[in-house]
């Protein structure tokens, strides 16, 4: 009798961490916001920004010289009824952060900008620039029909983090750097 319900007391304090790690991992969750779009006479343009994008042991890691890298994957397609939706365009840019710990300056190269990368004094500054999409070109506007409907889709991911070889086997270290996005969406009519 007494082993019946140590097992059950084992079972439900299980039941408990488990909901209790959860609640953690789903609070902390990348999620995209400030989707806008715009445009130019030529060009549509796309600004967005990653919320809880770093957790602490990323930025740990980032303080330590390991480069981290954002990739979003962006599509732009019109809405058409009983059909399928045509696609526009389909963008996968990187964002990465770096540190020069000689320096003590934060680098951040955004590969969809043709410009040389931007170097920050402060970690907050350079977060900032780095989870931010701001007037990127999705496509020309003349692929766009007037009074079309259109959706954006946007996923970004942090890149799988690849160790120096003597470092490899720190798996406590990849556990914190799995972080993405789901899907969102934007809707539009031009």
């Amino acid at each position: 009798m007494m082993a019946g319900s140590a097992k059950r007391i084992s079972a439900i304090l299980l039941c408990v961490l488990f909901l209790l790690f959860q609640g953690v991992a789903l609070a902390d969750k990348a999620t995209i916001t400030n989707m806008i779009v715009s445009n130019t006479r030529d060009d549509l343009l796309f600004y967005a920004s990653v919320q809880q994008a770093f957790n602490d042991k990323m930025i740990e890691a980032i303080e330590n010289g390991v480069p981290a890298t954002f990739t979003f994957q962006i599509d732009v397609s019109q809405l058409r009824n009983m059909w399928f939706d045509k696609e526009i365009a389909d963008l996968t840019v990187a964002h990465t952060i770096k540190l020069d710990k000689i320096k003590e300056e934060y680098i951040v190269t955004r590969s969809w900008e043709d410009r040389e990368p931007v170097v920050f004094k402060s970690f907050e500054a350079a977060r900032a620039h780095m989870t931010n999409i701001s007037g990127m070109r999705l496509c020309k506007m003349d692929k766009l029909e007037k009074g079309a409907k259109y959706k954006i889709a946007v996923k970004a991911e942090l890149d799988k983090l690849t160790l120096p070889f003597h470092l490899r086997y720190v798996l406590f270290f990849v556990a914190f750097w799995d972080v993405e996005t789901d899907w969102h969406k934007l809707y539009f009519t031009y």
